[in-house]
């Protein structure tokens, strides 16, 4: 599928059509860098938490993420203890999946003993060279040999829910790949 018009007659992504916070998360914020440990930690979350439901579900609940995850600050969510995991799981706000929420939990832990910027350069290592701009959905792939370097090299970092697929849709998200269709009017904003 090809870009597609959005209602101010731009064309975009066809997946960002089906709802206004789709449209919205692709124009202002899919594909484009994010620099920044607690950034980076939030987004490789929520893409963790993704796994196996909808983006959408996601967006919808980000808010209700934030407030429960202290904004994604790595070191305070790293001394989160048992309480807060029960307090977590009870949490309507966001998804309540056990090892989901374990796996954030134990993430933080392991990148509180990190140097600052160290996520930041690790993720941003795998980037790749920009390559051609994809020209329908069909050219855009769920998992590269760089996103399963990437979930290995967490995986032997310590982090926990971080496949080649997860791989992959972060560096999406946080602008590492810019799979805006060629037509689409938000490629390389």
């Amino acid at each position: 599928m090809k870009a597609q018009p959005a209602p101010d007659g731009g064309l975009r992504c066809p997946w960002a059509l089906s709802t206004e916070d789709y449209l919205a998360y692709h124009d202002t914020e899919w594909g484009r860098p994010v620099h920044g440990d607690d950034a980076l930690y939030e987004r490789l979350c929520l893409e963790a938490f993704q796994s196996g439901l909808s983006w959408l579900t996601i967006l919808r609940r980000r808010e209700g993420f934030r407030r429960a995850f202290a904004g994604f600050s790595i070191a305070a969510v790293a001394e989160f203890g048992p309480a807060d995991a029960e307090r977590l799981m009870a949490d309507e706000g966001i998804i309540r999946n056990r090892a989901k929420i374990e796996a954030t939990l134990a993430n933080a832990r392991v990148l509180a003993g990190w140097r600052p910027a160290e996520l930041d350069a690790l993720i941003w290592s795998f980037a790749p060279e920009p390559g051609p701009a994809p020209r329908s959905l069909a050219q855009v792939p769920a998992v590269t040999a760089e996103s399963t370097a990437l979930a290995k090299a967490l995986k032997k970092a310590g982090l926990r829910f971080v496949g080649p697929t997860t791989a992959y849709a972060l560096m999406q998200a946080c602008g590492l790949v810019d799979d805006h269709l060629a037509d689409c009017t938000a490629r390389g904003a």
